[in-house]
């Protein structure tokens, strides 16, 4: 009975292709929870716009498929760009896709075939501070809490359902680095956790944001 639960577990993993740009801590965190036997997603792909991105050599020994797409070929043409992204996760059967330290802006088409899909995390709690520099930016605010979020992509940047928060106090003589140590190490336990809630199903765009996603 054991081996059949085991069995039916590993058939129902979600399939979960990792999008990165460089040194992928996030992805480093995702591929370590999700050898736990009872973690409801497998990642199958690493992929990165970016041939010296040092997460690929965490990726390559773990064991997962890792695949280049590099930005630079395409020129101007984003829309090239992401078909050949899409491919790429077509030809692995991809079933979500996380984004983690990704520097690329997606295009609104890529966007809405993934909606529902595609997560990201974000350094700080959406929906203050989106962009970059969020560190800076809440020191310079004032903030007494700070941290970072996990939200299904949709195509303006940082905004869309939000899956789960974590949160760190402000503290004072806080620099940027600091506090985006303490948030990074929230970052690690909050991303596997906002996968698992997606994967099981326990979590949906629906639910996240009152609505269905467009296809």
């Amino acid at each position: 009975m054991a081996e059949k639960r085991a069995v039916e577990t590993r058939m129902s993993k979600k399939r979960v292709a990792i999008l990165i740009s460089g040194r992928g801590s996030n992805m480093a965190a995702l591929v370590e929870a999700a050898k736990a036997k009872d973690y409801p997603a497998e990642i199958v792909l690493v992929l990165s716009n970016r041939a010296d991105a040092a997460g690929l050599d965490h990726a390559r020994k773990a064991g997962i498929a890792t695949a280049i797409v590099d930005h630079r070929l395409f020129g101007e043409d984003r829309a090239a760009f992401d078909r050949a992204l899409d491919a790429q996760l077509q030809a692995h059967q991809i079933d979500i896709v996380c984004l983690a330290g990704f520097m690329r802006l997606l295009t609104p088409a890529f966007v809405e075939r993934w909606t529902g899909r595609m997560l990201n995390i974000h350094p700080a709690l959406l929906p203050h501070f989106k962009g970059l520099d969020t560190h800076r930016r809440a020191l310079e605010a004032g903030v007494k809490q700070h941290g970072a979020t996990v939200h299904f992509v949709v195509p303006e940047m940082d905004s869309g359902p939000i899956v789960a928060q974590g949160a760190v106090p402000v503290r004072e003589g806080d620099t940027e680095d600091s506090l985006a140590q303490r948030v990074l190490e929230v970052e690690h336990r909050l991303y596997p956790h906002a996968l698992r809630l997606v994967a099981e199903g326990r979590t949906t765009f629906a639910a996240a944001s009152g609505k269905e996603p467009s296809r």
